[in-house]
C-alpha cells in the first residue's frame, strides 16, 4: 500500500550518505573519487521533500509565502552566521596578502544566497585563488538550494491555481526536460557553469519532485519490486561515489546515476519501508548522521581549512582527518542541539528572540565591515590603475636593474593586498577569452589611428606585456591589436595542457585566432617564446612554438617573441609573492635563484635560427641579476601572483622593452 509518511528514516539515511561522501571526498580518502555526487542527492532530496511539503499545505489551504521563507531563514541564518564567525576568528591568523578581501566578499555572497555565482565567476578567471583557501566554498551547494527554494514554491502555486489537473506536472515536466538538455550541453561546452550555477542543477531537484508529484500516478510497487528498485538505486549512488572522477563531465548525463539512484530509494520508500535498503538507511548512526547534515556539511570545510593552515600539510593524513572528522561531529552537535532545534522549535522563545537578535545584530556588523573593505580596496585599486605614472626618482622599478637607478627605501607599490588586482588593461575592459569561450575577441590600444600593427597574442603571459606594449605604442605611433585566451599559448593543433588535463578549447581558439591575425596581416605578432621546464630548471623553446612561427612567416608576419619570465616555485610547487612578503619574507628570500628559472642562454636565440622571421626579445635582466629573481625591484612589486607581472612594474619595463623593439625593428 503507498503511503506518504511525514518523516522516513530512509531519507536521513539518504541524507548522511550524503554527507558522508562529501566530507570524505573533501578529505582525499582514498577511492572515493566522485564523492562530490553528495551534494547531487541533497539536491534531489530537497526537491522532493519541499515538494511534499507544499503539496500538503496547497491541499490543506494553510500556505503563505511569508511564513515558508520565515522557516527557511530561521534554519539557515543563525547557524550560517556561527560558522562564518567562528570560520573567521580560527583562519584569519593564518591569512596574508589578499585573504581578508577574498573572505570578505565570499562572506557576503554567501549570507544573501549567491555564493555559487559569486564562486563561479572567481573560480572561472585565470587568477583564481586556489580552492583550499576558501573557507566558504561549500556553500556554493546551499546557495543553489535557496535559489530552488526562491523560484520552486511560486512556481508549484502558480500551477496548483491555474494548471489543468492542479498538479503542477506541466512545469514539472518543461522544467525536467530543458534543464537536464541544459545540463549536458554545459558540461560539456561550459563546465564551471554546469557546476555551479542551479539552471544547469534544477534537472535533479526535478527529479525528487517528480516522485512527489506523481507518487499517486505510478504503479504501487510490491515487495520485491521495491527491494530491487531500492537497492539498484542505493548501488548507482555509492557506485558513481567511487568511479566518477572530477574529470568527468558533470553533472550532465553522469549526474543522472547518483540522481536518479536517489530517486529511486525515495520511490521505492512510499511504497514498502522495510526494504533491506530502507532498513540499512534507517540504522540509529545512520539517522544521527542525516539529523545533524546540515550542520555536519556546515563544519566540515571551514575545519578542514584550519587545520591544513595550522599544519602546513597539503592534505590531512589519517589520524589528523579523523581527528577533524570527529571534531566537525562534535561541533554539529552542538549547533543542532542549542541552536537548531530551539529556534525550530519555539521561533518566538527567548532562547530564539536571543539568538535571531544576535545574528542580526553580528550579520550587521560584518555586512558593514565586508562592504566596506570591499570599498577600501576598490578604492585602492582605482588609484592604483589611475596613476599612469610614478616619481622615478623614488620608484624606478625595473630601470633599477637597467639603469642602476637605486632609490632610497619606500613603501613599496602596488601594495600587497591590491596587488592581485593591478592588471592589464585587457582583463579589466573584458578583452581575454576566458577558459571556456573559444570565440575571439579582439580590442585595439596603442596609437588606434596608426597605420603600423602590432598584433599581441597567446594566453595571459602575452597579455602582462599589454601595459608597457600599450604605452610603447601610443608614444611611438603603433596600434596593438589583442587575441587573447586565458591559459592559452598560441598553438597550431599541438594539445596544450591545462593543469593535468588538455585543453581543447586552446586548439580551437588558437586556429581561429592564427586565421584572423592571417587576415590582418599586422607588421609583428608580439608573444611569448619560451616557457618553463616541466622537469628541471630552466627555460626553453618547445618545437610547436616554432610551428605558430612557421605558420605566421607563411603569411608574411614576422614574430617578436619574447622570452617568459621566472614563474615562483619552491620543489615544484608555486607560491604568491604577496604570501612571501606578507609572511615575513623579503624581496631576496621570497625570490628564486636566477639559474633554477631560466638557462644561461635565452633559448629563443636557437630556435629563431630555424625561423629567421622571428625577433627575439629578452628582458629578464629587467626582471632579474646575475643570481637572483626578486620578487621587488626600485621599490615597485614584480609579481601579483605567483608568475604574472604587476602593471605597476610592466610600465617601467616600457624604456628597456622599447629599446629592444626599436632595435628588432627599425621604427624608430
Amino acid at each position: 500500500m503507498k503511503t506518504t509518511p511525514s518523516y522516513r528514516a530512509d531519507i536521513e539515511g539518504l541524507r548522511a550518505l550524503a554527507v558522508v561522501l562529501v566530507i570524505l571526498y573533501h578529505y582525499d580518502v582514498p577511492g572515493i573519487t566522485g564523492g562530490f555526487i553528495g551534494v547531487d542527492v541533497f539536491f534531489v532530496i530537497s526537491g522532493f521533500v519541499i515538494t511534499q511539503l507544499l503539496q500538503r499545505a496547497f491541499e490543506k489551504g494553510t500556505f503563505q509565502f511569508r511564513d515558508f521563507y520565515a522557516r527557511r531563514i530561521r534554519r539557515l541564518v543563525p547557524l550560517f552566521l556561527l560558522v562564518s564567525t567562528v570560520t573567521f576568528l580560527m583562519i584569519s591568523p593564518f591569512y596574508i596578502g589578499d585573504a581578508y578581501y577574498i573572505f570578505a566578499k565570499s562572506w557576503l555572497s554567501s549570507l544573501v544566497g549567491l555564493s555559487n555565482i559569486y564562486y563561479f565567476q572567481e573560480l572561472s578567471q585565470y587568477f583564481a585563488p586556489e580552492t583550499r583557501s576558501l573557507s566558504l566554498l561549500h556553500t556554493w551547494s546551499l546557495a543553489v538550494e535557496e535559489q530552488f527554494y526562491l523560484i520552486w514554491p511560486l512556481a508549484l502555486y502558480l500551477a496548483y491555481r491555474f494548471g489543468k489537473g492542479r498538479d503542477g506536472h506541466w512545469p514539472f515536466r518543461i522544467t525536467l526536460a530543458a534543464t537536464f538538455a541544459l545540463s549536458v550541453y554545459l558540461a560539456g561546452a561550459y563546465p564551471s557553469a554546469a557546476y555551479y550555477l542551479l539552471p544547469a542543477r534544477l534537472f535533479e531537484f526535478m527529479l525528487g519532485t517528480g516522485v512527489a508529484l506523481f507518487s499517486r500516478q505510478l504503479p504501487t510497487l510490491n515487495r520485491p519490486s521495491a527491494e530491487i528498485l531500492a537497492g539498484l538505486g542505493l548501488a548507482m549512488i555509492i557506485a558513481t561515489g567511487l568511479l566518477l572522477t572530477k574529470h568527468d563531465h558533470f553533472p550532465g548525463y553522469n549526474a543522472l546515476w547518483p540522481t536518479l539512484g536517489t530517486a529511486m530509494v525515495i520511490y521505492a520508500g512510499l511504497h514498502q519501508t522495510r526494504t533491506l535498503t530502507a532498513r540499512l538507511l534507517s540504522l540509529p548512526v545512520m539517522v544521527f548522521l542525516g539529523g545533524i547534515s546540515y550542520s555536519l556539511y556546515l563544519w566540515h570545510w571551514p575545519i578542514l581549512i584550519f587545520t591544513l593552515a595550522y599544519t602546513g600539510a597539503p592534505t590531512a593524513d589519517f589520524a589528523t582527518g579523523a581527528l577533524v572528522i570527529a571534531a566537525s561531529v562534535l561541533l554539529a552537535m552542538g549547533t543542532v542541539r542549542l541552536l537548531e532545534k530551539p529556534v525550530q522549535a519555539s521561533p518566538r522563545s527567548f532562547h530564539a528572540t536571543t539568538i535571531a537578535a544576535v545574528s542580526a545584530v553580528l550579520a550587521a556588523v560584518l555586512v558593514v565591515g565586508a562592504i566596506s573593505w570591499d570599498h577600501f580596496i576598490r578604492q585602492s585599486v582605482a588609484d592604483l590603475q589611475a596613476t599612469s605614472t610614478l616619481d622615478p626618482a623614488l620608484y624606478p622599478g625595473a630601470l633599477a636593474l637597467t639603469k642602476g637607478n637605486v632609490p632610497d627605501d619606500a613603501e613599496v607599490v602596488p601594495e600587497l593586498f591590491s596587488a592581485p588586482e593591478d592588471l592589464p588593461q585587457s582583463t579589466i575592459d573584458g578583452c581575454i577569452a576566458d577558459f571556456e569561450t573559444t570565440d575571439v575577441l579582439s580590442c585595439e590600444y596603442g596609437d588606434t589611428l596608426a597605420s603600423r600593427t602590432v598584433a599581441l597574442a597567446g594566453g595571459s603571459h602575452a597579455e602582462h606585456w599589454l601595459t608597457a606594449v600599450d604605452l610603447l605604442g601610443r608614444e611611438q605611433g603603433f596600434r596593438v591589436v589583442t587575441f587573447l585566451k586565458m591559459g592559452c599559448p598560441l598553438t597550431a593543433g599541438h594539445m596544450v595542457l591545462l593543469g593535468d588535463n588538455e585543453y581543447p578549447g586552446c586548439v580551437e581558439w588558437s586556429r581561429a585566432a592564427l586565421d584572423r591575425m592571417g587576415e590582418l596581416r599586422p607588421d609583428y605578432v608580439f608573444t611569448t617564446s619560451s616557457r618553463p621546464r616541466e622537469q628541471g630548471p630552466g627555460d626553453y623553446t618547445p618545437d610547436w612554438y616554432i610551428d605558430v612561427w612557421n605558420e605566421l612567416a607563411s603569411y608574411g608576419i614576422e614574430v617578436l617573441g619574447v622570452r617568459d619570465n621566472a614563474w615562483l616555485a619552491r620543489e615544484d610547487v608555486a607560491y604568491r609573492a604577496i604570501d612571501c612578503l606578507a609572511d615575513g619574507g623579503d624581496a631576496t628570500s621570497c625570490g628564486m635563484r636566477r639559474s633554477d628559472a631560466l638557462d644561461a642562454v635565452n633559448p629563443t636565440l636557437a630556435a629563431s635560427f630555424r625561423q629567421p622571421a622571428v625577433l627575439p626579445l629578452d628582458l629578464t635582466n629587467a626582471l632579474c641579476d646575475t643570481a637572483v629573481c626578486r620578487v621587488i625591484e626600485g621599490n615597485v612589486l614584480i609579481y601579483r601572483d605567483e608568475h604574472h607581472l604587476t602593471a605597476t612594474y610592466m610600465r617601467t619595463m616600457a624604456p628597456e622593452l622599447g629599446r629592444q623593439i626599436a632595435a628588432a625593428t627599425g621604427w624608430w
